[in-house]
């Protein structure tokens, strides 16, 4: 490992939960649409269970759209998870005096969002913490001529220790100050 490179891998969404939520609404979404279609047809196709008894109007019909909303949400779940939306990388590079902010996104002209930013034009690293009923612990880079941009994951608020160790270590690393402490 290069001591004049500092990176910070960022997980996007290819997280435990995601795959958890996936998998669960999938089995959701594929039981009640063959719920749905064991009323419609008759056929028992769920063997855990007897619906051929239900009329397709209503229940059946509603069974069945909720199974194939189940079914689109899932899909939805899966093509963002393979897609790894808002995974990337956080580089500090002082050899090539770049800080490189790196990110995918969704199919189109802006799946991969690319910043680099020459390490002199790095005003300071700002922290910002509000407790509460949504409590929001981040971390972000002031740029100069720039917005403010964030450093953070997009998940669970990082534990204070770690978030005041991470700022301290890119404003040590930088050499610029740190705000919001």
């Amino acid at each position: 490992m290069n001591p004049q490179i500092l990176r910070y891998n960022i997980t996007g969404s290819r997280r435990f939960s995601n795959y958890f939520f996936a998998v669960i609404v999938a089995i959701g979404g594929i039981g009640f649409a063959l719920g749905g279609l064991s009323s419609l047809l008759k056929i028992d196709l769920l063997p855990s269970s007897d619906l051929r008894s239900l009329q397709f109007i209503p229940q059946g019909l509603a069974l069945s759209f909720y199974g194939f909303a189940g079914i689109l949400l899932d899909a939805y779940l899966w093509f963002v998870i393979i897609l790894d939306v808002g995974g990337g990388y956080n580089e500090f590079d002082r050899e090539k005096g770049i800080v490189t902010i790196h990110r995918l996104g969704f199919l189109g002209k802006d799946r991969i969002i690319h910043f680099e930013y020459p390490i002199q034009d790095v005003l300071a690293v700002k922290v910002v913490i509000n407790n509460g009923l949504n409590p929001k612990r981040d971390l972000y880079l002031k740029v100069k001529g720039k917005n403010e941009i964030p450093l953070s994951e997009v998940r669970n608020p990082m534990p204070l220790s770690a978030l005041e160790d991470r700022a301290a270590e890119i404003a040590k690393f930088l050499g610029v100050p740190l705000e919001g402490m």
